[in-house]
C-alpha cells in the first residue's frame, strides 16, 4: 500500500501526546484568544481482549429514564383521559403501567407524588386495596425526587431516587420486593440490606424479579428465580438484593434491561451480559437453553453495544454506529426482520437510517426506534397486526407509539418531560432569540441578520464582555457583520448563548468546534464534540479525525482515533483518508500500527 508523501518533516512528541505533530490554528481576530480544553469525559478507550485484536471501548447510553425534549402529549394514554386538563399540565414525571395499562403515577413540579387507578396487588402503594379514580398523594415519596422506576407483571413497583435509595410495594409472591418475606407491600417500603451502603441509578423489574444498578457499577437482584434470572447460579427464589457476580466480577455495568424471565447488563466497553430464561433464544447465545449466570453475548463481528432493552420474549440492541440488532422470540415480527422466525443469535435490523434509540417493554411484543433525523419507526405486534419490518410513523417519539399501538398502552420507561404552560427564565431568552421585537443588535453574516440583545450577550460570553466596552467601535454599531464564520455556525452559537443547547449537523459543529476554539468557550466546545461523537461515521471519521487535531480537542482525538481503527477497513477505502493532510495520515497511520490495527 502507497501513502502520500509528508508535507514536512516529523517531529517528535513527548510521551502521551498524540496526533500532535501537524495542527493549522483556527481563524482569530486580534481580540480572540485561544484557551486549553477543558477535560471531558473520555467515551473510548483501549482494552484487549484474548479472542480478537482490537476491542471497542465505549460508554452505552443508558436509556431507562429520559427526559423527553419532544410534545409529550399524556391524552393519547387512555388512563389519562381522567385526568384535568390541569392536572395533566402539572405533570413532570410518569409512567403507566399494569397488566391492562389501568394503573399509573406521576409526580409534579413540586415533587409530589400521585397514583390512581385499578390498584391490583396493591401496587398504587396506598396502604390499601381500593381503586381509585382521583389522584391519591403518596406522601411517603413526596420529595424524593425520583430518577427512576420500573415494573412487573403482579405488578409490583421498584423506584430510586436522587440520593440513590430504592423502593418497593405491590405484589411479593416470589420476594420481589426485595424485603425478606412474601408480604404484599401495600405501602412504599425503603429496600435495605446490601443497597442500604450503595447509590442505586437505575432499576428494572421483570414479571417477577428486580434489578438495581448502583453508581459504582454493581448489579443487585432479588425475586423469582425459576430460570435463573436472579443470575445466582441457581433456581431458587432470592428474597433480598445479592450482588451479580460470576462474569461481572470487576466488570463495570452502566445499564440493565429485564424481560419476563430474564436478565441483561450493558458494561462500559459495550458488551452485552445476559442469563435466566432463554427458551426463544432471547440471550442471544445460539441456542435455547436457560442460563443461571450471566454470559456474554458474542457478534459474529467485534460490536461495540450503547443500548440494549428487552420486550416480552425478545431483545433488541443499539450500535455505536446506529445499527439495530434483534434476536430472540419472533410469532409477532417484533425482530423487523421481515419474517416471524425466532432467532438465537443477533440479526442485523434493515433500516435505511443512523439510529439513535431504540425502545422495548416487558409486558410487550411491539418494538419502537428513533433515527437520527427524528422519525420514529415501530414494528412487531401493533394493535393486534403484525408488522415484520419497521414501518415509519408520524410520531415524534418513540413513547407514542407504545402510547397509541401497544395492547396494554402501558410507557415503557419512566418518562420525564418539559412544560411549555409557563415560562421560566431559561425559556424566556430562548423565545426572545432572533426577536425583532426586543433586540437591540444585528449580526450580519452572509447577507442574513441575526437579532439579539447586548446584555445577553455580555451576561453570557467573555468575548461580547470585551467587545462592548466603550473604546470598541463595535459598542457603538447597530450591525456588525461576521466574515469569519458562516451563517448557520454563528447562527447555532448566539443560539447556544440564549438556550445553553446546540442543534447542528456533525460536519457543521466542525465550524462551531472552530468558534468555541476561538472564543474560549469551553463548554460548547465539549457539546460540540458530544455531536461530532454522536454522528460519526465510516465515511466521514477521518474527517472528523482531522478536525479534532487541528482544534485541540483531544478526548475528541481519542475517540474518531479509536473509532478509525475499530473500522480501519472500511475508513481506508473512503475519499477522506486519502485526502487527508500527509503529515496526519503518516502520525495515524504509526498510532495505528502501534496499537494493533493492521494485525489479522
Amino acid at each position: 500500500m502507497a501513502f502520500a508523501r509528508p508535507a514536512h518533516s516529523f517531529r517528535q512528541r513527548a510521551a502521551g501526546s498524540f496526533l500532535r505533530s501537524h495542527r493549522s490554528a483556527p481563524r482569530r481576530t486580534n481580540r480572540e484568544c485561544r484557551c486549553p480544553s477543558a477535560e471531558a469525559s473520555i467515551e473510548c478507550e483501549e482494552a484487549s481482549d484474548c479472542n480478537v485484536q482490537r476491542q471497542r471501548i465505549c460508554k452505552p447510553v443508558i436509556a431507562c429514564t429520559k427526559r423527553s425534549t419532544d410534545m409529550v402529549d399524556f391524552g393519547k394514554w387512555p388512563l389519562f383521559a381522567l385526568l384535568s386538563s390541569q392536572d395533566l399540565s402539572c405533570i413532570r414525571q410518569a409512567c403507566v403501567f399494569g397488566c391492562s395499562a389501568n394503573e399509573a403515577i406521576y409526580t409534579t413540579q413540586n415533587n409530589e407524588v400521585f397514583v390512581f387507578g385499578m390498584n391490583i396487588s396493591s401496587c398504587l402503594g396506598t396502604g390499601d386495596n381500593q381503586s381509585t379514580i382521583m389522584p391519591r398523594r403518596l406522601d411517603v415519596l413526596c420529595g424524593k425526587k425520583i430518577v427512576d422506576l420500573s415494573y412487573g407483571s403482579g405488578p409490583h413497583i421498584l423506584l430510586c431516587n436522587e440520593d440513590g435509595e430504592v423502593y418497593s410495594w405491590g405484589h411479593n409472591g416470589y420476594s420481589q420486593l426485595g424485603n425478606g418475606n412474601t408480604i404484599q407491600g401495600t405501602t412504599p417500603v425503603q429496600v435495605c440490606m446490601e443497597l442500604l451502603s450503595k447509590k442505586v441509578i437505575q432499576v428494572a423489574c421483570g414479571s417477577h424479579h428486580s434489578m438495581a444498578l448502583t453508581s459504582d457499577g454493581e448489579v443487585f437482584s432479588w425475586g423469582y428465580n425459576n430460570c435463573g434470572q436472579v443470575g445466582s447460579g441457581t433456581t431458587a427464589n432470592q428474597s433480598v438484593p445479592r450482588k451479580v457476580a460470576s462474569s461481572l466480577q470487576s466488570k463495570v455495568v452502566v445499564s440493565i434491561s429485564a424481560g419476563q424471565t430474564s436478565s441483561m447488563a450493558l458494561t462500559d466497553n459495550g458488551h452485552v451480559y445476559g442469563w435466566g430464561y432463554n427458551g426463544t433464544g432471547q440471550l442471544g447465545l445460539g441456542n435455547t437453553g436457560n442460563q443461571l449466570m450471566p454470559c456474554r453475548l458474542v457478534f459474529a463481528q467485534p460490536i461495540c453495544i450503547i443500548q440494549v432493552v428487552l420486550g416480552y420474549a425478545h431483545t433488541l440492541a443499539l450500535s455505536d454506529q446506529g445499527v439495530l440488532y434483534a434476536w430472540g422470540a419472533n410469532s409477532h415480527g417484533q425482530l423487523g426482520i421481515g419474517n416471524k422466525s425466532n432467532q438465537t443469535v443477533p440479526v442485523k435490523v434493515g433500516t435505511n437510517e443512523r439510529m439513535v434509540e431504540v425502545t422495548a417493554c416487558h409486558s410487550t411484543n411491539i418494538s419502537a426506534a428513533k433515527s437520527q433525523s427524528g422519525q420514529v419507526y415501530m414494528w412487531g405486534l401493533c394493535r393486534g397486526q403484525c408488522l415484520l419490518s419497521p414501518h415509519l410513523t408520524h410520531f415524534t417519539c418513540t413513547d407514542d407509539v407504545f402510547a397509541c399501538f401497544s395492547n396494554p398502552p402501558v410507557m415503557w420507561r419512566f418518562l420525564s418531560v418539559e412544560h411549555d404552560d409557563f415560562l421560566t427564565v431559561a425559556e424566556s431568552l430562548k423565545k426572545e432569540f432572533d426577536s425583532k421585537e426586543t433586540s437591540d443588535l444585528k449580526f450580519r453574516v452572509d447577507g442574513k441578520d441575526i437579532h439579539v440583545h447586548k446584555a445577553v450577550l455580555k451576561i453570557r460570553c467573555e468575548h461580547f464582555r470585551t467587545m462592548f466596552q466603550s473604546h470598541w467601535n463595535e459598542n457603538s454599531k447597530d450591525v456588525i457583520g461576521i466574515d469569519q464564520f458562516s451563517y448557520p455556525v454563528y447562527r447555532a452559537f448566539l443560539e447556544y448563548l440564549y438556550t445553553d443547547n446546540v442543534d447542528l449537523a456533525p460536519e457543521d459543529a466542525i465550524g462551531l468546534l472552530d468558534l468555541a476554539t476561538s472564543y474560549c468557550e469551553d463548554r460548547l466546545k465539549k457539546l460540540c464534540q458530544d455531536i461530532i461523537k454522536r454522528g460519526i461515521t465510516v465515511d466521514n471519521a477521518f474527517l472528523l479525525l482531522s478536525a479534532a487535531v487541528r482544534y485541540e480537542a483531544e478526548d475528541l482525538e481519542e475517540f474518531c482515533f479509536r473509532f478509525c481503527v475499530n473500522h480501519l477497513t472500511d475508513v481506508t477505502q473512503t475519499d477522506a483518508f486519502w485526502q487527508m493532510d500527509g503529515m496526519l495520515l503518516k502520525d495515524f497511520i504509526v498510532k495505528a500500527g502501534r496499537s494493533g490495527g493492521f494485525k489479522n
